[in-house]
């Protein structure tokens, strides 16, 4: 991010900000709601353009890359997932859709999600319901914290996404990723 600055409309949301972050970091922004921490993130995958300044990745300014080959380097997981009507499978391989079996299970594992999946009335194969609704907040965040895993990008956007899980879970989360 450099000499970055954002406003939705008229109103600032970011000012010249200027942050590296090296490869294989893990960045935190911790700020009262409304400081722009959503903003910040939102930045990286091109949901927005920067008011002013740039944000490059290995030099590259990211308005010289396409959205789509940017998107396939990025993985996000957010407080509310989004999974569809299909088979628990079916949403963690969302974005990896020639994904092995083993593949599915192991992000799985990592996640940690494994171990309720398997609880389930037809493991993998148990249909979730739109939007996930037949799971709980938690258990949609490990599914999609296990799709994550399993596209293994470059780039990777928590954007607080172990705000259901309780703290061994979280801490198992953060363990794994």
């Amino acid at each position: 991010y450099e000499s970055l600055s954002f406003a939705y409309d008229d109103e600032s949301v970011l000012s010249n900000v200027n942050v590296e972050i090296p490869v294989g970091q893990v960045v935190a922004l911790i700020g009262p709601s409304g400081a722009g921490k959503t903003t910040f993130a939102n930045l990286l995958p091109r949901f927005y353009d920067p008011t002013q300044g740039r944000i490059t990745i290995d030099g590259h300014d990211l308005r010289d890359l396409s959205k789509k080959s940017l998107r396939e380097q990025i993985a996000v997981v957010s407080q509310m997932p989004t999974l569809f009507s299909g088979t628990v499978a079916e949403n963690i391989m969302l974005g990896m859709l020639d994904a092995s079996r083993q593949a599915i299970e192991t992000a799985a594992k990592r996640a940690p999600a494994d171990a309720f999946i398997r609880q389930l009335p037809n493991g993998y194969e148990t249909t979730v319901g739109e939007r996930g609704d037949t799971l709980s907040g938690g258990q949609r965040q490990r599914i999609a914290i296990a799709r994550a895993l399993l596209r293994n990008a470059p780039l990777l956007i928590l954007h607080e996404a172990t705000s259901a899980l309780d703290a061994e879970r979280e801490s198992a989360v953060q363990g794994a990723l």
